[in-house]
This record gives C-alpha cells, structure tokens and sequence, in this order.
C-alpha cells in the first residue's frame, strides 16, 4: 500500500518546468528543428538530385522528382514537428511516450466512433471550405492568399501523382499516416497539453493548439477546416487521453482524401479541381448537430473506459 502511495505521489508530481517555460523550450526546439531540419533536408535533395542546395526547393515541385519529394518532405515533417516534441517530453519526464499519451488499450466502440466522427468531420470541412471562399478580403491580402494557395496545391500536386497502387500505398504512407503520427505529437501530444495546463481552460486550450495547426499549413483558403479538424482532434483527445486514437482519425482523414484523389485520377478527373471541391453550407450545420452528438457519445465512452483502465491497474498494483 507505501509503494502504491508513493508511486501515485510521484505520478501528480508538478513538472519540472511550468507551462510558459514549456511552451518557451518548445519553441527553441521548434526553432532549431526548422534550421537543422532544413539543413538536412536540402542536403539529402541536393546529393540525391545532383544539384546544387539552392535549387532543391524548386526541383521538388516537379513532378520528375515525386519520390524525392515525397520522403524529403516526410523526413522535413518528422525533424521539424516530431523530434522537438520527443525532445521536450524527454527532458520534462523519464517516460516520454506516456507524457504525450500513448495508451495501448482502446475499445473497438471507440473506434467505430472514430470513424463515423471523421466522416461527418470531412463534410463540415467541405462545408467550412466553402464558408471560407466567402470572406472577404482586402484585394492585396486576398493577391497574397491566392499566391500561397497556389504554392501549397503546387507542393502538393508533386507528391499525390498517383499511377497504380503502389504509389497509392506510398502516397497513403507519406500523405496519410506520417503526417497523422508527426503532427499529432507535436499539436496534440505536446502543445495542446501545454495550453490546456497554461490557461487552464479545456476550450481556449484546444483552441488555440487548433488555430496553430491550421495556420503552419499556410493556406488562407483552408484556414477554417483545418482549425474545425484541429478542434474536433483536440476533443478527441481531451476526452480520450490516447495519442493512438488521434493518430487514427488524423489518419482516415487524411486516408479517405488520398483515396478520393486516387479514385479521381483513375477516372481522369482534373486533381486540382477534385481538391477545390467544397460542401453546401447548409449541409455543414447538419454535420454540426451530427459531430456534438457522436462527440458526447465518444466522451462518455472514453470516460467509462479509462476508469475501467484505471481500476484495472488500481488492482494489478495492490496485488
């Protein structure tokens, strides 16, 4: 009972660094990761290529250089938002992965939820895409945005050429589930703690780890579904306390996109229109009321299943 005690004693121990100071650490981290995550990145193209550092950028757009481009930016993506996230969890606890919530037991009725919760997120997305078309913006602002969001379809464009199946497996592998894992950890795992901890407020918390992880994909035009998918992945992982489930429905989101825009191609649709595709907004509010009620479904379900962990172990540490 002394050993169970003190276990649980250390266990809600303070951390050692506050929330500011973690959230500080995490940006110096960040900062270095994009310098020597760059660094790495353009070397690797410019020896794979043969081509001098400066022109590795460009190249990386042309569709001749897919492959590359695809594990370039995969590996930008795990130095930039992974490794400053494991670094931090390192440095504040001696069990990182279970500092960032990796817990390896779900309920297969939380990952029914999961999947019905991303597909009515894809059609509050569309539907947000197409609230966000009608904003209005300044005619320079709105030059600037068109200009980025040219850029991103650009980039994107070079890595979603898809011509049989294999390149739909690698594409779901770079496009779909190495993003899921990197950013999950970075957004969830790591900043949406720390924001949570530092206003201690769940929805400003949530909020504000959503609005940055819209905002680092650089498109203005996006800006509104990115930040309804950061949020309704930010609840998920409120309610579940489980990285691996928000690395799951990151997943099918991102899955189901790729497997549109392979499906889309095979039919010799034009890529870059299937991406501009949007919803009614009428349809969005529908999936509003559908998201809230497979959210408080979800809630409860993890509520019950972590206290059902929770005894679990409060018995096999007795024993």
């Amino acid at each position: 009972m002394q050993i169970y005690t003190l276990i649980s004693d250390l266990m809600h121990q303070k951390p050692l660094l506050n929330f500011p100071s973690q959230f500080a650490l995490l940006l110096a981290l960040l900062g270095i990761g994009m310098i020597v995550g760059n660094f790495i990145v353009l070397s690797i193209g410019a020896a794979w290529m043969h081509v001098p550092m400066k022109s590795v950028p460009s190249l990386l757009n042309n569709a001749k250089y897919t492959d590359v481009s695809r594990v370039l930016n995969t590996l930008a993506s795990f130095l930039v938002f992974c490794v400053p996230a494991l670094i931090l969890s390192s440095i504040l606890t001696r069990n990182p992965l279970k500092f960032l919530s990796f817990r390896s037991k779900v309920s297969a009725r939380q990952i029914l939820l999961l999947v019905m919760i991303a597909f009515v997120g894809l059609i509050l997305s569309g539907a947000l895409g197409e609230l966000n078309q009608k904003i209005p913006l300044p005619a320079k602002l709105l030059a600037a945005a068109k200009e980025a969001e040219a850029r991103y379809k650009e980039s994107m464009m070079a890595m979603i050429v898809m011509k049989g199946t294999a390149d739909y497996i690698l594409a779901l592998i770079v496009m779909a589930a190495a993003p899921a894992i990197f950013e999950e950890i970075l957004f969830r795992g790591a900043l949406q703690q720390i924001f949570v901890g530092w206003t201690k407020n769940s929805f400003i918390g949530i909020l504000i780890a959503s609005m940055l992880f819209s905002a680092i994909h650089f498109s203005y035009f996006g800006f509104l579904p990115r930040t309804a998918l950061g949020l309704i992945l930010g609840y998920v992982f409120y309610y579940s306390k489980n990285l691996w489930l928000n690395i799951l429905i990151h997943f099918l989101y991102n899955g189901i996109i790729v497997t549109q825009l392979f499906v889309a191609n095979k039919q010799g649709k034009q890529i870059d229109k299937v991406m501009d595709e949007s919803m009614p907004i009428w349809l969005g509010l529908i999936a509003v009321i559908g998201m809230i009620v497979l959210m408080r479904i979800f809630k409860q379900e993890s509520e019950l299943h972590i206290e059902q962990e929770q005894k679990s172990n409060s018995e096999n540490q007795l024993n």
